[in-house]
């Protein structure tokens, strides 16, 4: 990794080119919130309605004030349908950023490989304006042995998703329906919990 000199105010990798810097993780708050819509500039998801139990446990984004927000997440947290507690990061991110596939466990190429073919494991419901509803299909990554993976596209970012534990990844059986809060006149009353730990991982 090289860092910001005379001719690049960047930090840059050999292999992957210029790398953008990832924030602090925001807490779960309305001014949190605030904050990631105001830098956004790939859709900051959010099931809604939530699963039953569920709540909205913070936000992480990557990039600058020169670049916005080029990755999103949002981390929730709420009961394991099969026993427990569990964790969810829903993750829009614009191609070679890389957050989602460091949440994941895997490497990047491996989205899009997965995606390239074959029938997809699970499906969301997309719902933003101005476009009409529409289903998303994901496919399951084999990613590091304590959480499900799934990946898919939509609104030309990718979309990741990732459960802890690998259990949890039954809550993708019941379609959830995924708004974009950056949308105008997005005003949901969004409960908000405790600081999921794992967006400092």
């Amino acid at each position: 990794m090289r860092a910001p000199g005379l001719w690049s105010s960047d930090w840059t990798c050999a292999a992957h080119g210029a790398v953008l810097p990832r924030q602090p993780a925001r807490r779960p708050s309305p001014e949190g919130l605030a904050a990631v819509l105001r830098d956004a500039r790939v859709p900051v998801w959010v099931p809604w309605p939530l699963p039953a139990g569920w709540l909205v446990t913070g936000f992480l984004d990557v990039g600058d004030e020169r670049t916005g927000a080029r990755a999103c997440a949002v981390a929730l947290s709420g009961p394991n349908l099969m026993h427990g507690p569990a964790d969810m990061l829903l993750i829009a991110e614009e191609p070679g950023v890389g957050l989602g596939a460091h949440f994941a466990g895997v490497e990047e190429s491996a989205a899009a490989g997965v995606c390239a073919g074959g029938r997809p494991n699970a499906t969301v419901e997309i719902r933003t304006v101005p476009t009409r509803p529409h289903q998303v299909p994901l496919w399951a990554l084999d990613g590091a042995p304590d959480r499900a993976v799934y990946v898919g596209e939509a609104m030309g970012c990718w979309l990741w998703t990732v459960l802890w534990p690998a259990e949890a990844g039954v809550l993708l059986v019941d379609e959830l329906e995924l708004l974009d809060l950056r949308d105008p006149g997005m005003h949901l009353d969004i409960p908000f919990g405790a600081f999921c730990p794992r967006l400092e991982e």
